[in-house]
């Protein structure tokens, strides 16, 4: 395989389970087109740079099922909005200017991304799977790998798979606080928006339930 394709697969494997969460070798071959035997080359290699680790999980018969995730360092592998450059000017401002005229700040940055979006998403009347679809691609756009899908319950599930500001934001809280409201007002009031998957909390992923409008 050459230099460029080899890289090719390497990054897919790490897309996939950074998109899909942990998975087998076979599961990871399938999704990548190759065989297992080059996926587990792959694997082992990520393993030895320390990108992705792995757990044996007990099968009721046969031997235990091995099952492949991404290890923190592999965050760094993914876009991160600039996080250094972010957490010194965050820092930078707090010392300068106080804890006050930062949350201005960040509530400044809401009202903007807040008229955007609300500009971006379909009319509110609108069916709330088109508005949910139209902030998945916004958020994609942004860095943020979102998609949605349809519940059984009927509810929808927003989720994202990376977060470029997750270094920002865990400096500054409100970052998220204000993600959280803005999400709230862009798809419609009376519609509840629930945050069930926390990066910043341990979680691989962000996920938000959005419930039907009880009043549009």
């Amino acid at each position: 395989m050459a230099r460029d394709a080899k890289r090719r697969t390497r990054d897919q494997v790490l897309l996939h389970l950074k998109q899909k969460g942990p998975q087998t070798a076979s599961a990871l071959a399938s999704r990548v087109r190759v065989t297992p035997v080059a996926v587990r080359q792959h694997l082992h290699r990520l393993s030895e740079e320390g990108l992705v680790a792995f757990d044996d999980e007990r099968c009721r018969v046969g031997r235990p099922r091995r099952v492949w995730r991404l290890a923190p360092r592999a965050q760094a592998e993914f876009p991160d909005g600039h996080s250094d450059l972010a957490i010194e000017l965050i820092d930078a401002m707090e010392r300068t200017f106080g804890d006050e005229d930062l949350d201005r700040l960040v509530a400044a940055r809401t009202r903007t991304q807040l008229k955007r979006y609300r500009e971006a998403l379909p009319p509110r009347d609108a069916p709330i799977e088109k508005r949910v679809a139209a902030l998945a691609r916004l958020r994609r756009g942004e860095g943020f790998m979102a998609e949605w899908s349809k519940q059984r319950d009927g509810t929808l599930l927003l989720v994202e798979n990376h977060c470029p500001i997750c270094a920002a934001a865990a400096v500054c809280p409100s970052l998220c606080r204000d993600e959280l409201s803005v999400f709230k007002a862009s798809i419609g009031k009376g519609v509840p928006v629930e945050r069930v998957e926390y990066i910043l909390a341990g979680s691989r992923r962000c996920a938000y339930r959005i419930g039907r409008a009880s009043d549009t």
